[in-house]
């Protein structure tokens, strides 16, 4: 899969580079967050696991906030402002992590802001590439996670020198992307760019049923965001799981960043692998999301029938191709089914889903602390397999939905 392509317009490669750095800099803090608690400050994996659960709310309240200010605040003023002030909360981090309680609420400021930007840009995307949107929505992914390839590999070599060059790094990048948005959107409304109507407007009040019947249509979000509420738990295993026992087995730091790195690169290199699958076992944006808690389940059974770092390994191969099935599928389905609403449900779906990285790592944690790796993996297991019956659920209920886009599509949604 070519990301940079002829095939884009100019406005898209830039947008697909900005993206890149800006997920970049991203990779070179996350994956490090349980270690530095549980490396540099000498806390348990239980209180690493409530830095990311303090984080995850943050996030939460950011993504249902994200969703519901898209046409009240507009896009510039909610991508930019958030992205300013993660960056703020990023540059803070290295000067207030001494204390433990002004750590804490650094993670959920960051958390917050951070999550705030994502339901905009998402539905920004989609608003913006109307005609290529499944398409755009799978290369803004495989774009990003390049720079998460390029930014785990640095991150353990970083981590080695300073957590502290993470920190400032990231907070680089945001900074960039907040510059870069804000240029990008003059540029699209004095029609230097290609013709879109006005980002941030609001729909008009006969389009506007309220918010009781937005969230009414539990068939349309419900299942699926309960999916990837299970996912983001079993996910969570990485961090307060695999991270802990790598560093108790005496590894070097550098093998837990290979892992994110691997599945940085598979991203890229296995699109094709990920067309097949589409093409001939998943052909539905709904089979996708099932067949990718299958691969999740898979991938976290074989760490658990191994429990060493080649099984790992092998584990997050799996566990890749799943990620590589849902990521462009949930936006890209909300999209095509919500219209005008989607920045609504794409933030409530978000927001439901983040629970699971507020539930997991601290559930995960306290398990690892009693039990080691194995009950962690359990668990993975356990929830990879709900989250199949939850979407092979939502896809029985919309299949009639299904049907009738096939037919016939929405219109398209106005910014």
């Amino acid at each position: 899969m070519r990301v940079f392509g002829q095939n884009n317009s100019r406005e898209m490669n830039v947008f697909l580079a900005a993206c890149l750095i800006n997920a970049t800099g991203s990779a070179l803090m996350w994956p490090l967050v349980s270690m530095y608690v549980f490396d540099e400050l000498g806390r348990s994996m239980t209180d690493a696991g409530l830095v990311i659960l303090v984080q995850s709310l943050g996030g939460i309240i950011g993504q249902l906030l994200g969703g519901a200010l898209y046409h009240r605040a507009g896009v510039k003023r909610l991508v930019v402002g958030s992205l300013a002030m993660n960056a703020l909360g990023l540059f803070a981090l290295p000067f207030i992590s001494g204390n433990w309680i002004l750590f804490i609420a650094a993670m959920a400021f960051i958390g917050l802001f951070n999550a705030l930007s994502m339901p905009a840009i998402q539905s920004f995307i989609g608003f913006r590439f109307t005609e290529r949107r499944a398409e755009m929505f799978n290369t803004v992914y495989v774009a990003n996670n390049i720079g998460v390839a390029l930014g785990t590999a640095l991150s353990g070599f970083l981590a080695d020198i300073s957590y502290s060059l993470s920190f400032i790094a990231n907070g680089a990048s945001s900074a960039f992307f907040a510059v870069f948005f804000l240029i990008y959107l003059q540029k699209v409304k004095s029609g230097e760019a290609p013709a879109v109507q006005e980002t941030g407007q609001k729909p008009d009040a006969a389009d506007n049923p309220g918010t009781r019947l937005l969230l009414g249509n539990i068939r349309l979000y419900l299942f699926m965001a309960v999916g990837i509420l299970l996912l983001h738990v079993g996910n969570s295993m990485w961090n307060t799981g695999v991270s802990p026992f790598i560093v108790g087995e005496g590894l070097p730091k550098k093998a837990y960043g290979f892992l994110w790195t691997l599945n940085g690169i598979l991203i890229f290199a296995a699109q094709p692998v990920i067309s097949l699958i589409k093409k001939y076992a998943a052909k539905s944006l709904t089979a996708q999301m099932t067949a990718s808690s299958i691969f999740y389940a898979a991938g976290y059974a074989c760490i658990l029938a191994m429990h060493n770092y080649p099984g790992m390994v092998l584990g997050m191969i799996l566990a890749t191709f799943g990620e590589m099935l849902i990521s462009p599928a949930m936006p890209a389905y909300l999209s095509e089914h919500s219209g005008k609403h989607a920045p609504f449900y794409i933030g409530l779906t978000g927001g439901i889903g983040a629970a699971g990285r507020v539930v997991g790592p601290y559930v995960m944690g306290s398990l690892y602390d009693s039990g080691g790796l194995q009950p962690v993996t359990w668990l993975a297991v356990g929830t990879a397999v709900l989250s199949a019956g939850f979407y092979y659920l939502h896809a029985y209920l919309n299949r009639t939905r299904q049907e009738q886009s096939g037919c016939q599509k929405e219109p398209s949604a106005a910014l």
